[in-house]
């Protein structure tokens, strides 16, 4: 004999709130009766919409007999057809690697030619500007400096006072073996005038000021303002882009400095209480220890990371399109793209200076 299921009330999102435990499992139970032995009463249903109707199409997945009110019919049809459609299993692509890399291959062709055009624009600008000084954004100049210089060196300071105080203990660990105390003095000075003060200064200020630069600029791209001073003539490039390279390529050279001061003291603090080494005799070894030049290629070399980092960063930031997905993805790549290139173009500054200092 079969067996007549009958549906009423309101089958919708809110009125299947309370009840939703006790019809769920109803509904596993008439799931075991075979479907040609269920037929279903759908004409006392009083209200029904995308929720309420899912749960009807899950249960008359295999029935034969329903009956339904005809303005109920047509979207308990719809939602029936779309859990039908079959779903076809992922299959194994052997050339996925291959297209993986063609497509990355073609990115990276397309962020290149968009960076040498950004360049190109910036040259240009900066030529004009030389011509006519008066055109040259001033106040975007030195708010750059100091947002990006003045404001970091607390949080850049700190890290290199704390670099600087567990290099030299750990190198003082391992030169203590050997009778060396004093050769730490050489190798903490190199180490953080030459390579360690300039890394940590642009790395920071990538994660730093690179993001903020971004998220500016697309924010402004989201909103906009970037369509908008085009549309009023003015060049973005030398509007937006140029002050914040300029500025952090300024700028950075002196928050690596003040950095390098903060390791020496932190190198100078250990140094006095776990090798005895005074003050006034740390003092007057590093000047011995360290010639002036490795200071010198320091801070060019910090110099042409904050340009790398800003440049990065501007890139980013006009590539960002008008949604906030789109600005969430531009800033990380920023990030990891800006803090990649200070690594690779130290590599090449190690290289290209290794007979020098």
């Amino acid at each position: 004999m079969p067996i007549r299921v009958r549906a009423s009330g309101e089958w919708t999102f809110n009125g299947l709130k309370e009840p939703r435990l006790e019809l769920a499992q109803r509904l596993a139970e008439l799931e075991r009766q075979p479907a040609d032995r269920t037929a279903w009463d759908l004409t006392a249903v009083e209200e029904l919409d995308d929720a309420g109707a899912v749960w009807l199409a899950n249960a008359l997945r295999k029935a034969k007999h329903v009956e339904v009110q005809p303005r109920h019919r047509e979207i308990l049809n719809q939602v029936r057809q779309g859990l039908l459609v079959p779903t076809e299993p992922e299959r194994f692509d052997p050339l996925a690697g291959v297209v993986w890399t063609g497509n990355a291959a073609a990115g990276a062709a397309e962020h290149l030619r968009d960076g040498v055009a950004l360049l190109g624009q910036l040259a240009l600008d900066l030529a004009g500007m030389l011509r006519r000084p008066r055109e040259f954004p001033l106040r975007e100049f030195s708010a750059g400096i100091f947002r990006s210089g003045v404001t970091a060196l607390p949080v850049t300071m700190l890290v290199g006072f704390l670099i600087g105080m567990v290099l030299t203990y750990l190198s003082a660990l391992q030169l203590k073996r050997y009778g060396a105390d004093l050769l730490v003095i050489n190798i903490v000075g190199i180490g953080v005038l030459r390579e360690l003060g300039p890394m940590l200064a642009s790395i920071i200020s990538a994660g730093r000021s690179g993001s903020s630069v971004t998220a500016q600029l697309g924010v402004m791209r989201v909103t906009e303002e970037i369509e908008a001073l085009s549309v009023m003539g003015i060049s973005i490039t030398a509007r937006l882009v140029l002050p914040r390279v300029l500025a952090l390529a300024v700028a950075l050279p002196l928050v690596t400095f003040c950095t390098d001061i903060a390791a020496l003291g932190g190198a100078m603090l250990v140094t006095h209480y776990s090798l005895g080494i005074s003050p006034g005799a740390f003092m007057q070894a590093l000047p011995r220890a360290v010639d002036v030049v490795n200071l010198w290629i320091g801070i060019g070399k910090s110099a042409a990371f904050g340009f790398a980092v800003a440049f990065v960063a501007c890139h980013y930031g006009l590539r960002v399109l008008p949604n906030t997905e789109s600005l969430a993805v531009g800033v990380t790549r920023s990030v990891v793209a800006s803090i990649t290139g200070v690594i690779v173009l130290d590599a090449a500054f190690a290289m290209m200076l290794r007979n020098v200092g």
